[in-house]
């Protein structure tokens, strides 16, 4: 038994080990082979991903080498593949540059720090359990910053895509610098030749039906590629148009080389942000891979095994990584079953940079340009900003606002900008929530919302109010203007008639799931104006926590037991005296 569950606590902490006891031989082949086809574009995408954070391009190869395979022993994810990101790429680019100040090794050693500080947030985040701050990027904000970010990872790849040395910063400067290279003749005809014509080959392979030709977009990247390798070497363009050069022979290795604590302090605020940010892109894309396979992936343990990932990552010459929205889909497709497949992938790049290091030395740099950009594509989601301006103008805005944000300041400040605008949208509609008045309707059971319902009655002598929010300090003075509108409403329409004078206010209060001092004494400050003019307040289906709120806050000597009603129904019944008689079924008593 002792061994039993030691056994299980080890396959939870690593779960590549339970996967490993129970592999099935007939998955081997498809991991393999899956393997083989991921390992296409894990090299090209890493190094382009490595050039558009600032950093050399043989760096992103070593972040995606030991994050695969430390993730294929920690990970809950069975085909999770893990790599450099465009999501990630512009913070590191505003991060890590200006305070590498032109040094290669220095920004290797600080990207380095920053994958580890990040990994350490979620490796503590996992272990406190803290997976639910991902919330704080609704899906209007993602869907904003995600469109931003394609569009500057796209727009950073310009001037390397056309051969134009550009000095600036920023989306706006980076294509205004782009338009003037262009009309001023600066761009390198040739880089430009090769990088457009890779873009056209790879969007044309992109084209292909899925249910035509499954592996259609790896193909597209190897023959832009092979092809613009071939014309370079044929034609000896290397010393015309800018090239990658030949990777550094030899496996990840620590160069985390003249650090001081300072650099620690600057990048704390760019490593939460790429914490947050790279979790809530693993979560999403780890939780619709568990769905389809039938797995259940714990967030907080996924966001553990991201942070060790990214750990050992930045000690061993790499930078901060995510889950890969464009790699994930090339290893499912080709039909990967397990975390092998990512074993493979990051064995076949040790085999590359070992046995042929030299294969990039011919290498333009405007294809890995066009290879980002394609992959950027993929964020862009046009159709769903357009569903949200139809669905709710509130998101729509929030998705603008980030969008605007993270394309025109910054990512960090984009995505700060709408949270914030999300927390404000969020107290607006609890200050501003939907009320109404309830009454009764021939023959229909319950109380119905009269602002839906004009036949909808009310109850001789009783005035029923719904308020759909919290009670709190945002909206108490509002929920108490309001009663108090209705209820002088309610008697002036009662004024010079036969009608029974009100005598009860019956709250119904199953939508108010909370209640802070604030509103106790707003909530006070209505009972007695009611009960100035001879009117009981009495709440209906008020949540028992809620209702232990009160009792703490020592209110349950003004609000007895006689005050409260386990339904609508029941206060009016114990009110009237009778219970109803306009339903079918209900006793004349």
């Amino acid at each position: 038994m002792f061994m039993e569950s030691v056994w299980t606590g080890v396959k939870r902490l690593v779960p590549g080990i339970g996967v490993a006891a129970a592999y099935d031989r007939r998955w081997l082949w498809a991991d393999l082979r899956a393997g083989v086809v991921l390992t296409a574009v894990l090299i090209p995408v890493g190094m382009g991903y490595a050039q558009a954070s600032g950093l050399p391009a043989h760096t992103g190869l070593y972040a995606t080498i030991v994050p695969l395979l430390v993730y294929a022993f920690v990970g809950p994810s069975r085909i999770l593949v893990l790599g450099p990101d465009s999501a990630l790429a512009p913070i590191l680019l505003a991060a890590i540059v200006p305070l590498a100040a032109g040094d290669e090794q220095r920004a290797v050693a600080l990207a380095g720090l920053l994958a580890v500080m990040v990994g350490v947030l979620l490796v503590f985040g996992g272990a406190l359990r803290l997976g639910f701050v991902t919330d704080l990027l609704s899906v209007p904000i993602r869907t904003g910053y995600l469109n931003a970010l394609a569009l500057v990872v796209m727009v950073s790849q310009l001037p390397a895509l056309l051969g134009v040395d550009v000095d600036a910063d920023g989306p706006l400067g980076q294509v205004t610098g782009v338009v003037a290279g262009l009309a001023g003749g600066e761009a390198v005809p040739t880089a430009a030749s090769l990088g457009l014509g890779s873009l056209a080959v790879i969007l044309a392979f992109r084209c292909v039906p899925r249910r035509r030709w499954s592996g259609a977009k790896v193909t597209g990247i190897i023959v832009a590629v092979a092809a613009a390798v071939a014309v370079t070497v044929v034609w000896q363009l290397q010393d015309e148009v800018p090239v990658v050069g030949s990777m550094p022979r030899g496996l990840p290795a620590p160069a985390l080389g003249g650090l001081m604590w300072a650099d620690v302090g600057i990048l704390a605020g760019p490593a939460a942000a790429v914490a947050l940010i790279a979790f809530a892109d693993t979560t999403t894309i780890s939780r619709a891979l568990s769905a389809r396979r039938g797995e259940a992936v714990g967030g907080n343990q996924e966001m553990a095994g991201l942070g060790i990932a990214n750990i050992a990552g930045g000690l061993l010459g790499g930078f901060p990584v995510s889950a890969s929205g464009s790699r994930t889909p090339v290893a499912e497709q080709a039909g990967s079953k397990t975390q092998l497949t990512g074993v493979v992938g990051a064995a076949m790049i040790v085999v590359f940079m070992l046995g042929a290091p030299g294969a990039t030395e011919f290498l333009p740099e405007a294809v890995l340009a066009a290879v980002v950009i394609t992959a950027a594509l993929g964020f862009l989601d046009v159709g769903h900003y357009v569903r949200l301006w139809q669905m709710d103008r509130t998101d729509a805005v929030l998705a603008t606002a980030a969008f605007l944000g993270v394309f025109f300041v910054g990512v960090l400040e984009g995505v700060g900008l709408a949270i914030g605008l999300a927390f404000v949208a969020f107290a607006v509609r609890a200050w501003r929530p939907y009320r109404t008045e309830l009454g009764l309707m021939r023959g229909r059971r319950g109380y119905h919302d009269r602002r839906r319902h004009p036949d909808a009655e009310r109850v001789p002598g009783i005035l029923i109010l719904r308020f759909d929010a919290p009670l709190f300090f945002v909206n108490g003075g509002l929920f108490n203007q309001w009663v108090r509108q209705a209820v002088q409403r309610a008697v002036r329409e009662n004024r010079g008639s036969d009608r029974e004078p009100l005598g009860t206010l019956v709250l119904a209060s199953e939508p108010i799931t909370d209640l802070d001092t604030t509103a106790a004494e707003e909530l006070v400050d209505l009972d007695d104006w009611l009960a100035s003019r001879g009117i009981t307040l009495v709440f209906a289906e008020l949540k028992g926590p809620v209702k232990d709120t009160l009792e703490r806050y020592g209110l349950n000597g003004r609000f007895t037991d006689e005050r409260f009603a386990p339904t609508v129904g029941a206060a009016v019944d114990a009110i009237t005296g009778e219970l109803r008689k306009d339903i079918e079924g209900t006793p004349d008593v």
